[in-house]
């Protein structure tokens, strides 16, 4: 599989992570010559390191700041920031920084029907991304197109285009991160689903983690799909170099004008792709097709319907691929009814913006949230949802910040907090049986946490698995 423009290529890949091992893989393959740096030096580095050398390439562990000599180009793992000292040194010899997004891109090949390589039809937003490139992913199939979801999500990126049986499309999940490397990325049509803060320690501030974003929108073909309900996204796609013809398609909740996508009378409707569109719509299905039919997942449906039919994906296709999709684990998930009380799992929800979608899904809610933080604050988030709360369980490092927004705009809400020390299994089951001993006949308990997992579970899917686990408890403490 080697490549003339990679063959005895200097290239350094930056990070031991999947990425970065996909990445030194496929270089290896088309004959660069590959040096793989990382600053960290555990055993499950050194385990991974002789996995690559093995292959070839060269490790170095410890260092992940010093530019080896010679190198002509880099391929980064998405998460390393732009101002590591490795992307300063860089800058400074002229050596570009790619990701592997970037990296993917360049390697797309024609398909044998059309000459051309298959379409990517992207997605980004602070949240939603996952649910729906899966959906679109599901529609795709439903149209009988071979096609994957892939990206931050399924199938890696690298593998998908590389793949020896080619996908006729990609439905394709892009973080800021994979953004901001991605310099030549020009996919077919996109969708920005929503922008709030989130990353601000990566990227610098909003207005640079907002242009990352952005960039999903260069050299779209027919569709640059955005959010009516966040004008932030329509700026972006006024900001965006675009083909010529290509469209702004919104999405949103309501009754949708011409160009379009939204919700009459129950019915998901399309006024952009039809005939006459000042007059004409299609149905594309109903509000009970999408799972779970919460207003945000509603949005992610009709973001997902838009790229489809950007794509020339009949209605009938659209309702039928909804109606087959099943969302993630730790996804809105109802994990179990105890007592007439609703357990749900949304241990996803990470942030702040995240967390508001699935409150709006519920009421009366006795809340499970805390964590880290990662520098977000909470008065919007309590102010909107105040009059939903039961009560509030509070866990984690952070938790005196969401705990001091709920005493200025939910005071009347009783705040009880887990005890402080605790971990993993010993905290949720604490937890799960104090929101239980909160809730009445008719509630839900909602544990979407607004906060990243770390400081007291291994990652947000244990975090998830371990109040699954706590419920069935309660309804079984035989169990």
């Amino acid at each position: 599989m080697t490549n003339p423009d990679f063959v005895d290529l200097p290239v350094v890949v930056a990070g031991l992570g999947v990425s970065g091992i996909s990445a030194a893989r496929v270089l290896r393959d088309l004959g660069a010559r590959v040096t793989v740096v990382d600053g960290g030096s555990s055993d499950g580095l050194r385990a991974r390191a002789a996995e690559l050398e093995a292959l070839g390439a060269t490790v170095r562990l410890g260092d992940g700041d010093t530019l080896p000599e010679g190198t002509r180009l880099i391929v980064t793992s998405p998460g390393w920031p732009p101002n590591s000292p490795l992307f300063a040194a860089a800058e400074a010899a002229g050596v570009e920084v790619w990701g592997d997004v970037e990296l993917a891109w360049r390697l797309r090949r024609p398909l044998p029907a059309t000459g051309e390589p298959a379409p990517w039809l992207a997605v980004t937003g602070t949240n939603g991304k996952t649910t729906t490139v899966q959906m679109l992913a599901s529609i795709l199939t439903a149209a009988g197109k071979r096609t994957a979801a892939v990206g931050n999500v399924g199938v890696s990126v690298l593998d998908a285009v590389l793949a020896e049986e080619p996908y006729d499309v990609l439905a394709v999940e892009l973080s800021s991160y994979q953004l901001h490397w991605a310099p030549s990325l020009r996919p077919y049509s996109a969708a920005v689903l929503n922008l709030a803060p989130d990353h601000l320690d990566w990227h610098g501030s909003m207005e640079a983690y907002a242009a990352d974003k952005g960039r999903i929108y260069e050299g779209n073909v027919v569709a640059c799909v955005y959010n009516l309900a966040d004008p932030a996204t329509e700026a972006l796609v006024r900001e965006a170099d675009v083909e010529e013809g290509c469209r702004a398609i919104g999405f949103g909740l309501g009754a949708p004008g011409p160009s379009n996508f939204g919700v009459v009378d129950g019915l998901l409707v399309d006024r952009a792709f039809v005939e006459d569109r000042a007059k004409n719509a299609a149905e594309l299905g109903a509000v009970e097709d999408v799972n779970p039919p919460a207003p945000h997942n509603i949005t992610n449906a009709l973001a997902a319907a838009a790229l489809a039919r950007a794509y020339g994906v009949e209605p009938k296709a659209v309702r039928e691929g909804l109606r087959a999709f099943r969302p993630d684990a730790h996804r809105i998930a109802e994990v179990g009814v105890v007592d007439e009380v609703t357990y749900i799992d949304d241990s996803k929800a990470t942030n702040t913006h995240a967390a508001a979608a699935s409150l709006a899904a519920f009421r009366p809610i006795v809340w499970i949230a805390g964590g880290l933080a990662k520098g977000a604050t909470f008065d919007d988030l309590v102010q909107g949802s105040a009059e939903r709360l039961r009560a509030v369980v509070l866990i984690g490092e952070d938790r005196a910040l969401i705990r001091e927004a709920l005493e200025r705009h939910a005071p009347d809400v009783p705040v009880i907090e887990a005890a402080e020390g605790q971990t993993g299994a010993v905290a949720m089951t604490e937890v799960v049986r104090t929101a239980a001993s909160l809730a009445r006949s008719g509630d839900t308990v909602l544990l979407a946490p607004a906060c990243a997992s770390m400081d007291m579970f291994t990652n947000y899917g244990e975090r998830g698995d371990l109040f699954a686990a706590a419920v069935r408890q309660l309804a079984d403490p035989g169990e």
